[in-house]
């Protein structure tokens, strides 16, 4: 152990003395210069100066600081301050403070150096020496002489040190060098803050180079721009006039109140020069302007015939929304100038909604854009944004009518109902107008500023559900419900529809492909599970591309392809569904309720279970604020009929009721769930399952009635599909099943119900009362 030394402490406000370096140091603190006098009079030659943990008025210090002999004293009495040079000696660390008035005074432990010279070493110091040299090279500032005295150092502990108090300035990463004992580590600090210096210069190197190629450029630029500019003159022409000449003829065709507004813009961009950015600016806005259709348009086709053979051509069924189209081309063939209501196509995805919107253009003879609407936040999608800001361009609705350059296309607004809102305001507001017949006419975007004329566009709208449309957006629409489709349907849009146009876009044309109705049936029902077509026509397309690698890998020609029910598991491989209700009969505690979502109807099992405990009840299965009070009013329900019921253990403080809908990830809602829930508790508490092959949906009061629910015909599809036999429903309901195909309601029986006893003898005693089929 070295000699434990007691030294006065200077200590030093942002820096660190190395050993073997001289500093000079201004001592400017009362503390400090009461320490530096008496150790002048006192002979005391070493102190022990450390640094301050930060640069902020604290008095926190760094253990580790550096043993230093003062070389040379003078005081200066007109800045009241003392300057020192000082030498740096030794490595010293704080044992204890002893005297901390009128200054510092602590036990140091001197600290030797772990210097260990070998092979390494020497590589070390090599390295550190090549790489010095190397930066100061590169530095346009440098002490020949000074890098000549560090390159002569033989010590690399000296070296480390030197090296360090040279190089770096940061306070942090001195105290860390001079904290670091092992001279190999801190040779190889050293190495590493060269290295990171000399990348930075070759950084910076490289950045000026740029620049000043840049620039040089640009002056070139300049230069031969301004010849180009002298003989033109020279020769009568004029690069900027010709354009500008151009310009003026285009705006000749605008509308007068168009022209006007342009013509101004013309002036502006007259007097300003090519390369400023405001001419940039002002060619824009005028390129905008005269790129309009603010005259063109498409003549419509209002044969009445023709358009029924184009609907029926691309889509199967949907008689409802053809219906409606058909009628508004009559009453535009009527009166031409007649205002159409806008139209909303709202139904699960895949079922037709946005190709309905392409008929229709084609129909008519219209150019057809679609703009979809999906994730919008920002009001300026809409209306653009206005000319202040940088990089502004008008809103979507606007850019659709230059991409078609006609002003009476067809434009379909998709998925209007996942319109968000956030600060940058409300889309669905702007969109208020867009859809208006009384507003349209007039649409001004924030861009252009100008009044546009929308009444000639035929707005589609789709979306997937109502609930989240705007009251105010949705009643400036017509709502066609557009519901899911039946295995018939489905079974001939496939045939008739969507195989040939696969087969066509395969380019198997010219092979013998026959789809059987049953290997289709097996698709539909085991491979997809869906109220449209979209997943039906990706597994035709894949079944297709499976038959098209046989083609180009065997060459074959003029095979016959048949795909049936038993070799469909070949192409598509393992049945991705399979019947949960035929596998789920005879459950206690487990009845079928019927869900409607956005993306068609859905079957859905409510299971209930009691357990000792104290009459609480508990819910699961990500359910919403409305089906979790269904279940407390079934739950209510239940123990207020309980003897009607042939409810023996009535006991219910005794018991607690968990009741899960299962596919917890997906959120649930409504009270359409009411009456499937209280059958659930009912056969929980009797023993007794529900009737096979039986589904119901209904709201439930607390007075036993069964309220009318909705999306009956997306429930009924669902139920069908899932294998349901028979269906309760509310008794109000019974008018919705108009809508619904024939050939599905042979296949069902209907029950409808006024209150909850008639659902429970339909349930349990199997009665066919109130039963329709």
């Amino acid at each position: 152990m070295n000699d434990i030394k007691v030294l006065p402490v200077l200590p030093i406000r942002g820096g660190i003395i190395f050993p073997h370096s001289i500093v000079n140091i201004t001592v400017s603190s009362e503390r400090g210069k009461v320490l530096v006098e008496d150790a002048i009079k006192q002979g005391i030659s070493e102190l022990f100066s450390v640094g301050y943990k930060s640069n902020e008025k604290n008095e926190e210090l760094f253990k580790v600081g550096t043993i230093i002999r003062i070389e040379n004293y003078s005081k200066d009495e007109k800045e009241d301050v003392i300057k020192l040079v000082v030498v740096g000696l030794k490595r010293g660390k704080i044992l204890k403070f002893i005297q901390e008035e009128p200054y510092f005074k602590a036990e140091i432990e001197p600290m030797d150096d772990i210097e260990i010279i070998d092979k390494e070493m020497e590589i070390l110091v090599k390295s550190v020496k090549d790489m010095f040299v190397n930066l100061m090279n590169k530095m346009p500032l440098r002490s020949e002489k000074q890098i000549k005295e560090i390159l002569n150092v033989k010590s690399p502990s000296i070296l480390s040190d030197v090296l360090a108090s040279f190089l770096i300035e940061e306070l942090e990463e001195k105290q860390k060098l001079l904290e670091t004992f092992d001279v190999k580590e801190r040779l190889k600090k050293i190495l590493e803050v060269i290295q990171n210096q000399f990348e930075m210069l070759k950084v910076n190197e490289s950045i000026q180079e740029k620049v000043k190629e840049e620039i040089e450029k640009s002056q070139r630029e300049y230069f031969l721009r301004e010849q180009l500019k002298v003989i033109q003159k020279e020769l009568g022409i004029s690069e900027e006039q010709k354009e500008i000449d151009e310009i003026e003829e285009k705006i000749k065709l605008l509308p007068d109140y168009v022209q006007e507004v342009a013509k101004r813009e013309l002036n502006k961009l007259k007097k300003l020069q090519t390369i400023s950015p405001e001419y940039h600016v002002v060619r824009t806005y005028l390129d905008w302007i005269l790129n309009l259709p603010w005259n063109e348009e498409t003549e419509d086709n209002l044969d009445i015939s023709h358009a029924r053979k184009v609907l029926d051509e691309d889509h199967y069924n949907l008689e409802k929304a053809k219906s409606r189209i058909l009628e508004y081309l009559a009453v535009k063939k009527i009166k031409p100038n007649a205002k159409g209501a806008i139209l909303c196509f709202v139904g699960p995805p895949g079922v037709g909604k946005t190709s309905l919107g392409q008929s229709i253009a084609r129909a008519l003879n219209r150019k057809f854009i679609r703009i979809s609407l999906g994730g919008i936040r920002d009001e300026a999608e809409i209306r653009g944004h206005r000319r202040t800001y940088v990089g502004a361009l008008p809103g979507r609705i606007i850019s659709a009518l230059r991409r078609v350059k006609v002003k009476n296309p067809v434009i379909v607004l998709d998925e209007v109902d996942k319109i968000g809102v956030d600060f940058r305001g409300d889309p669905a507001s702007a969109l208020l107008e867009v859809l208006d017949p009384e507003q349209n006419k007039e649409f001004v975007d924030h861009y252009l500023e100008i009044p546009f004329d929308l009444s000639k566009v035929l707005f589609i709208t789709t979306a997937n559900t109502t609930i989240t449309i705007p009251p105010a957006l949705l009643d400036r629409m017509e709502v066609i419900e557009i519901p899911g489709y039946t295995l018939e349907e489905k079974l001939k849009i496939a045939k008739f529809y969507l195989i040939p146009r696969e087969i066509e876009n395969h380019g198997l044309n010219n092979y013998k492909i026959e789809f059987e109705d049953k290997a289709i049936e097996e698709i539909i029902n085991k491979w997809t599970r869906e109220a449209g077509v979209r997943q039906l026509d990706r597994k035709i397309a894949e079944i297709l591309r499976k038959i098209a690698v046989q083609v180009a890998e065997k060459n074959l020609k003029n095979k016959k392809f048949l795909i049936k029910s038993t070799n469909v598991s070949k192409f598509l491989g393992p049945p991705l569904f399979y019947s949960e209700v035929a596998e789920r009969q005879n459950e206690i505690g487990v009845a079928i309720g019927l869900a409607w979502t956005p993306f068609g109807g859905d079957i859905i099992f409510i299971e209930a279970l009691k357990m000792p405990g104290k009459g609480q009840l508990k819910l699961t299965g990500h359910l919403g604020n409305v089906m979790k009070e269904s279940a407390q009013a079934a739950y209510s329900l239940l123990k207020a009929n309980f003897e009607k019921w042939k409810i023996k253990d009535n006991d219910f403080d005794k018991y607690d009721v968990h009741i899960h809908v299962p596919a917890g990830a997906i959120p649930k809602d409504g009270p359409s769930a009411g009456i499937a829930i209280l059958m659930a508790l009912v056969s929980l508490f009797s023993n007794r399952p529900i009737k096979k092959f039986l589904a119901m949906t209904g709201e439930i009061t607390l007075r036993g009635k069964i309220l009318p629910v909705g999306g009956i015909k997306e429930k009924v599809l669902a139920a069908r599909r899932a294998g349901i036999k028979e269906i309760i429903l509310p008794k109000w309901n019974k008018k919705d099943l108009e809508d619904i195909p024939k050939d599905v309601l042979k296949d069902l029986v209907f029950h409808f119900v006024d209150n909850v006893q008639e659902a429970y003898k339909i349930s349990f005693e199997f009665n066919n009362a109130s039963s329709n089929k």
